[in-house]
């Protein structure tokens, strides 16, 4: 596998680095982000999608992606779209 770098956090400093990647090919956004807090988590599970059980699967994980990232995520759509063409 290997994965495009799209774009990290602009306000990142050294530790910490909310970051997007696309897989070429899978079109899969992968997305390295802060891990949610009990809270959030609780929340996730107490707001289940309409359909699907409550329950937070072992292989998912509910992260927490800043808002200032939402440009990179943007970019990093744009480029996932791309590669399926």
């Amino acid at each position: 596998m290997s994965l495009r770098y799209i774009g990290i956090d602009p306000e990142t400093g050294k530790n910490g680095s909310p970051t997007a990647w696309i897989d070429p090919d899978t079109s899969d956004i992968v997305i390295q982000s802060y891990v949610a807090d009990a809270a959030t988590r609780t929340e996730c599970l107490r707001n289940p999608a309409p359909g699907h059980a409550p329950g937070i699967p072992d292989h998912e994980a509910v992260i927490r992606v800043p808002a200032r990232l939402i440009p990179v995520l943007r970019e990093a759509c744009d480029a996932a779209e791309r590669a399926q063409l």
